[in-house]
């Protein structure tokens, strides 16, 4: 079946993680407590569904066997820092609207939706001083960071870097690429447009 992680990668080869051959790397308390959260999330989450949903509203989430990319990144920091990316980037969308990307023709917030596109992501920790230089060391990466990258130079994907390292030295990321959360080698398949680190 043609799917959606196949077309992404491009036949690309992935180092998918096993922590016997990995090198774990320092991380503070919170953020080892976002990367476990995320790597939870792993055999859990098995599918990728970009489709509109009516949430609650706050803590809302699609059910966990699907989701996006930004799926990870919120369910990582409402269950390891109790923070929900839902109501705060509805309540900064909400008070700043037009400071935020208008490429979907909204005319106002809609909580269902825009905490879950990486867009808004970037414009929100951008906005919380969040934003870093990306390194050129790929090493200076940090367990705990956020990515964010443009497949194909016009999809837009995000995840975690975790604090594990391959066998190459790269650091992996947890992500939803299209087959479900992973922890994988998928660092560099992309050219980075965004570095985060946010209430770590």
């Amino acid at each position: 079946m043609f799917s959606r992680r196949t077309a992404l990668l491009g036949g690309l080869a992935l180092a998918a993680c096993g922590s016997a051959e990995a090198q774990v790397r320092f991380a503070g308390p919170r953020a080892r407590a976002l990367i476990a959260a995320a790597r939870r999330q792993v055999g859990v989450t098995l599918s990728y569904d970009p489709a509109y949903t009516r949430i609650a509203y706050p803590g809302g989430d699609v059910p966990r066997a699907k989701g996006v990319c930004t799926d990870v990144v919120i369910r990582a920091y409402r269950d390891a820092l109790g923070v929900d990316l839902q109501s705060e980037v509805h309540r900064d969308m909400a008070a700043n609207f037009s400071a935020y990307p208008r490429r979907w023709g909204l005319r106002r917030p809609d909580s269902n939706i825009d905490h879950r596109r990486v867009p808004n992501l970037e414009r929100y920790w951008t906005r919380k001083a969040a934003s870093l230089p990306i390194p050129a060391p790929v090493r200076e990466w940090q367990p705990g960071d956020l990515f964010t990258a443009l497949i194909d130079g016009r999809l837009p994907h995000t995840g975690i870097v975790s604090d594990r390292l391959a066998g190459n030295g790269n650091p992996l990321v947890i992500h939803n690429i299209g087959s479900g959360a992973r922890e994988e080698d998928m660092l560099l398949a992309w050219k980075p447009t965004g570095r985060f680190r946010w209430r770590l």
